[in-house]
């Protein structure tokens, strides 16, 4: 792929919890040097500290996901009222194990409804999850209306995106719904093979690098 191609469906990310607004700034430079698609950043970082040209996410319930459905609705409203973009939440990997996906769909969908405008991916923790969860949790997201499934934060101890589990959470969705990889993704080889296996959207921190290694 040509860089042009993967830039345009970058999210250029900036979630670490020492970051400053300084930092933020040079990503926002970054962010629009490049063109990347949006920066995503955390929720205390909105509003941003200027104005920009390319789209903004925010997380939600990141990274642990532990948070109560109520929070994470909260959350979300917060940052849709100050005019957010993108919403990419955490679901309860906890909950996911144990096979409720009721309470996985819940909410997801306490999140949809609380911030019906803003577009909402679903970070799913792809790494800690079987091939079976994987499809649950995918199907429950498609339940309550999300607009992207994603692969994972990037905190996680047991890994970020595979090409393995961006295939089956495409082939989950199918093609009307987007799949974002998130977590490892360092270089162009890697995102490439991420996109051809399905991917329509990717969060990376090294954005550079990775154009630069396509």
């Amino acid at each position: 792929m040509n860089p042009q191609e993967v830039v345009d469906i970058v999210d250029h990310t900036l979630l670490a919890p020492e970051a400053t607004k300084e930092d933020v700034l040079a990503l926002l430079d970054e962010a629009e040097r490049l063109g990347t698609f949006s920066v995503c950043v955390s929720p205390t970082q909105i509003p941003l500290p200027r104005e920009t040209t390319v789209k903004v996410a925010a997380v939600c319930g990141f990274p642990s996901g532990a948070h109560s459905a109520t929070v994470k609705a909260a959350e979300a409203k917060e940052l849709s009222d100050a005019g957010i973009d993108e919403i990419d939440m955490v679901i309860n990997v906890g909950k996911a194990k144990e096979g409720d996906v009721e309470y996985t769909r819940r909410e997801i969908q306490a999140v949809r409804d609380a911030a019906p405008n803003v577009l909402l991916k679903v970070i799913i923790e792809s790494a800690a999850l079987t091939d079976d969860e994987i499809v649950a949790v995918c199907k429950a997201a498609v339940a309550a209306n999300a607009d992207y499934v994603k692969t994972s934060t990037g905190y996680h101890k047991a890994g970020g995106a595979s090409v393995a589990a961006v295939k089956l959470m495409r082939e989950t969705v199918g093609p009307d719904i987007g799949v974002k990889a998130s977590g490892g993704i360092r270089d162009g080889k890697f995102a490439t093979e991420l996109i051809e296996a399905g991917a329509s959207r990717l969060g990376l921190s090294g954005t550079q690098k990775v154009l630069d290694t396509l």
